[in-house]
C-alpha cells in the first residue's frame, strides 16, 4: 500500500494492466452486479436536476425504472446506487451495436449536460472506499474484464495510466503527478 495525502493506494493500480476492450466484453460491467453503479450524494442530486436531458437517451425499460423510482436507489447494502432494469443492466445503459454504452455519457457528449457520467464508473475498474481519516483506492479485479486485462498486458498498460483522466478528475493533476512518480520508483526497483 502507498499512501499520497489521505489516500491509501493499492500497488495492484501500478502493477495490473487494463486497456477497455468493449469489442471483446461489450460493457459487460454494465450489467453484470448485484447493484446498481455506486454513486456520490451530490451526483443523485445533479443527476435529478439533469434527467429531463437524460432522459431521452434511456432505452424505453430504463426510462420506465427511472420513471418510477428515479435516478438512485439504496441497495441492499445500504449504499447511494443507480437502479438495475430487471436486477441486471443499470437504467442508464443504452445498446449500440450489441454493446452496452452510458446514456448519461451520451447526452454529455452531445453537448447536453456538463456531467459525463458517476465518477465510480468514470474510474473503474478502481474503487475508492471512503473512511473517516482517508480514502481506500483500490483495483477490483472482476473475470468479465479479463480481455481489457489482456490488451492492457499486450500494450503495457498500468491501470493507473489508464484511468488517468478520471484520476484527475477525482482527485486533481497534482495527485496524478504524485501516482507518476510513484510508479517511476517502483519501476525502477
Amino acid at each position: 500500500m502507498i499512501q499520497i495525502d489521505n489516500k491509501i493506494i493499492s500497488q495492484e493500480i501500478f502493477e495490473k494492466k487494463f486497456l477497455c476492450d468493449l469489442n471483446s466484453c461489450k460493457g459487460a460491467c454494465c450489467v453484470e452486479g448485484d447493484s446498481g453503479a455506486p454513486l456520490l450524494k451530490e451526483e443523485a442530486l445533479l443527476m435529478k436536476e439533469l434527467y429531463p436531458k437524460i432522459r431521452p437517451y434511456l432505452s424505453d425499460k430504463g426510462r420506465d425504472i427511472v420513471d418510477e423510482v428515479g435516478v438512485s436507489v439504496i441497495d441492499t447494502d445500504g449504499d447511494l446506487t443507480t437502479p438495475l432494469i430487471n436486477n441486471r443492466e443499470c437504467a442508464f445503459v443504452v445498446m449500440e451495436d450489441g454493446i452496452s454504452k452510458c446514456g448519461i455519457e451520451k447526452a454529455h457528449s452531445d453537448n447536453q449536460i456538463d456531467f459525463k457520467k458517476p465518477i465510480s464508473c468514470h474510474l473503474f475498474p478502481i474503487r475508492i472506499t471512503k473512511y473517516t481519516e482517508f480514502d481506500a483506492v483500490n483495483y477490483e479485479s472482476i473475470s468479465i474484464c479479463s480481455p481489457a486485462c489482456a490488451l492492457g498486458e499486450q500494450v503495457q498498460l498500468p491501470v493507473f495510466k489508464f484511468l488517468k483522466k478520471p484520476l484527475i478528475r477525482k482527485y486533481g493533476v497534482d495527485f496524478y503527478k504524485e501516482l507518476e512518480k510513484v510508479d517511476k520508483i517502483l519501476s525502477d526497483k
